[in-house]
């Protein structure tokens, strides 16, 4: 089983527990607006790879990767789900700690065969780490042009099914920044039985030269960099958020 694959990265220490080797794949609905990978958009683009060959190249710097194992991030790994059964079937063989990176934007409850093969593929991922871009509906629409109804059943889904979730969320300033999105951002975060981990992280302008080589508009022109200070209160309003579901919940 062969996947779209845009990049590898050896040593990668933000993508999951430990130093992972991390396979960027090609292809991603969603549009971002501060997205720092648009070359992985394209879904016919990348360099197709077998399963194996990923496994072997993980296997050379084996010694590095105590604690850590492989990610799958993008693009959109849920859109190549095929190919991560594979891959992860032969990393479990291998007991290698598997973990995805991913929007949840490709979640259909309504395609039995679609979520038959998920159920395979989460019954081999050890970690799935979850962007949720923005809770508002209408704010994700103009953030990502996508809805965010599947992204938020899909976190639905990882915690009935009993899938460890690692929750990711930007901070943009004038956009995702908002105290009373970021408290229903922590309810709703709240509710989920299986989380393991908060990352809020501070928007940055480091993609933007991407957008300039592949000439595409950068859509967040002059917006500055988020403060790094101010995502520690951020993120304090996000806990608050979960706080307060998981006290509603115990009553």
């Amino acid at each position: 089983m062969s996947g779209r694959i845009h990049s590898l990265e050896s040593f990668g220490t933000v993508d999951g527990p430990g130093v992972r080797f991390v396979v960027f794949v090609q292809g991603c609905p969603m549009r971002c607006a501060y997205c720092h990978n648009p070359d992985t958009w394209e879904m016919n683009a990348g360099t197709v790879m077998e399963a194996s060959e990923i496994i072997e190249q993980y296997e050379r710097n084996i010694s590095f990767y105590k604690g850590g194992g492989i990610t799958v991030t993008g693009g959109e790994p849920l859109m190549q789900v095929d190919f991560l059964i594979e891959l992860f079937t032969i990393a479990k063989e291998k007991n290698i700690h598997t973990c995805i990176d991913s929007s949840g934007i490709a979640f259909n409850a309504d395609n039995t065969a679609w979520m038959e093969k998920l159920d395979r593929l989460l019954a081999l991922t050890d970690l799935v780490m979850l962007d949720i871009k923005h809770i508002d509906p209408e704010k994700h629409k103009e953030l990502t042009a996508q809805p965010n109804d599947k992204i938020l059943a899909f976190a639905r889904y990882l915690s009935k099914q009993g899938i460890d979730i690692w929750i990711r969320h930007v901070v943009v300033p004038g956009i995702t920044d908002d105290d009373t999105y970021l408290y229903q951002l922590g309810y709703f975060i709240g509710s989920l039985k299986t989380l393991k981990a908060l990352d809020v992280l501070p928007y940055h302008t480091m993609g933007k030269v991407k957008y300039e080589k592949l000439g595409i508009p950068y859509k967040l022109e002059g917006v500055e960099p988020m403060d790094k200070n101010k995502v520690i209160e951020k993120k304090q309003i996000i806990l608050n958020g979960i706080k307060a579901r998981r006290a509603d919940d115990a009553m």
